[in-house]
């Protein structure tokens, strides 16, 4: 399923618009607990502990959005756009959405 940020696809017409999609992935507090003990593998500012785990996060937001889209009977998802939340008590939880809008592509 092609999915994309842009609200059409080059080469591509777009036949039907079948509605909003959505996909959301929420990491808890334990997992910032161990991403900050393990801040040993910082390397030039960065975590990649942390950034593999907000990867994943990503990665189930945008797959929950693409099966919600084949079960409207799109093909694609025009229009991407990733929020990042922080959520909970003292901040414990960060919130990854995907939305767009699903359609039927040629």
């Amino acid at each position: 399923m092609l999915v994309t940020t842009t609200p059409t696809i080059e080469g591509r017409k777009i036949t039907k618009y079948c509605g909003v999609v959505a996909g959301e992935a929420i990491l808890g507090a334990n997992v910032f607990k161990d991403l900050f003990a393990g801040i040993r593998d910082l390397v030039g500012g960065r975590s990649a502990t942390y950034e593999r785990e907000l990867q994943r996060a990503r990665d189930i937001a945008i797959d929950e959005m693409k099966e919600k889209a084949a079960e409207l009977g799109g093909n694609a998802v025009v229009g991407i756009d990733l929020d990042y939340e922080v959520l909970g008590q003292g901040n414990g939880m960060l919130m990854v959405s995907a939305s767009g809008t699903a359609v039927v592509i040629e």
